[in-house]
C-alpha cells in the first residue's frame, strides 16, 4: 500500500494520510472488557496522522519555543535516554503540544481505525498473532532488545505507514472515557462523550498499551480494540502521544 506523506512545518514530523472510510470498531474476538462492545460500524473523514509518537526532541522544541512549564526532565533522562525516544507526558501536556503545533489529538475512533492499518477484524495492527519481533512490550526477545521504552520506529509500520501503534508508550486520545459510549456512539466521526469519570476523577482515553506489560503476562493490551484511560493531569511513565491534522 502506497501512503501519501507530508512533513509538518511546525514540528518537522512526518505525517501519513489516513484515507476516508468505514470500519467495525470494537473487540471481534470477545477477549476484552465489556466496554469494547458492541462492535459498531464507524465512518470517518480522511485525516493526517503522525507516523511516529512525538519524540523527546520535538517536545523539547515545544517547551523552549512556547515557554511551557515541564519539570520532569530527570525522569526523562533516566528512562528516555536519547532525543529519538517517545516523550512521556500527561494528557494536558499532549493537548498543549498539539495546540502549539497547529494539530490536535486523535479521537478514539480515529486512533483505532488508523491502528488497524486497513485490515478488517484483526487483533493487532499487523494481523492476529504477535511476537517480540512485532512490538516493544514487557521483557526482551527477537527484535525487542529494550528492557524499557524503545526509540520510535524500531519495528515495522502497519499498513498505513504508522509505527508503534502497539507497544512502546500508551497514546492519549482526545476523548473523555465513556464505558458505555459504544452503545450510543454516532456512526460518523464520533467525538467521544461530553464528559468522563472514573474513581471518580475525570479521565481521558488511552490506546496502544505501554511497554510495561505484555509478553511475560498477557498480550491482551496490545490488541487494537483494547481501551485504557487515565487522569489528564497525571504523567505516567508509559503514556505518550501522537497528533493528527484535518485535511485543508
Amino acid at each position: 500500500m502506497k501512503n501519501e506523506k507530508i512533513i509538518w512545518d511546525k514540528d518537522g514530523s512526518e505525517m501519513v494520510l489516513i484515507p476516508a472510510g468505514s470500519f467495525e470498531m470494537g473487540d471481534h474476538f470477545s477477549e476484552g472488557d465489556d466496554d469494547e462492545l458492541p462492535i459498531h460500524e464507524i465512518e470517518l473523514d480522511a485525516f493526517y496522522m503522525d507516523a511516529c509518537q512525538v519524540t523527546v526532541r520535538q517536545f523539547k522544541q515545544f517547551v523552549e519555543q512556547d515557554r511551557y512549564s515541564y519539570n520532569d526532565w530527570n525522569d526523562v533522562a533516566e528512562y528516555l535516554p536519547a532525543d529519538n525516544y517517545p516523550m512521556r507526558v500527561s494528557w494536558d501536556d499532549a493537548a498543549a503540544y498539539a495546540k502549539w503545533a497547529g494539530k490536535r489529538l486523535p479521537t478514539e475512533a480515529e486512533w483505532e481505525y488508523a491502528a488497524r492499518g486497513g485490515l478488517a477484524g484483526k487483533r493487532y495492527p499487523w494481523g492476529d498473532h504477535v511476537s517480540h519481533d512485532d512490538a516493544n512490550s514487557f521483557g526482551t526477545g527477537g527484535k525487542d532488545k529494550w528492557s524499557g521504552c524503545a526509540p520510535v520506529g524500531s519495528f515495522e509500520a502497519n499498513g498505513y505507514g504508522l509505527y508503534d501503534m502497539a507497544g512502546n508508550l500508551h497514546e492519549w486520545c482526545q476523548d473523555w472515557f465513556g464505558k458505555d459510549y459504544y452503545s450510543n456512539s454516532p456512526s460518523k466521526n464520533p467525538p467521544g462523550p461530553d464528559t468522563g469519570s472514573y474513581f471518580p476523577s475525570p479521565i481521558r482515553m488511552l490506546r496502544g498499551e505501554g511497554w510495561g506489560s505484555g509478553f511475560d503476562s498477557t498480550t491482551n493490551g496490545l490488541r487494537v480494540a483494547s481501551r485504557d484511560c487515565g487522569e489528564p493531569d497525571v504523567r505516567c511513565g508509559t503514556t505518550g502521544f501522537r497528533c493528527v491534522a484535518d485535511l485543508p
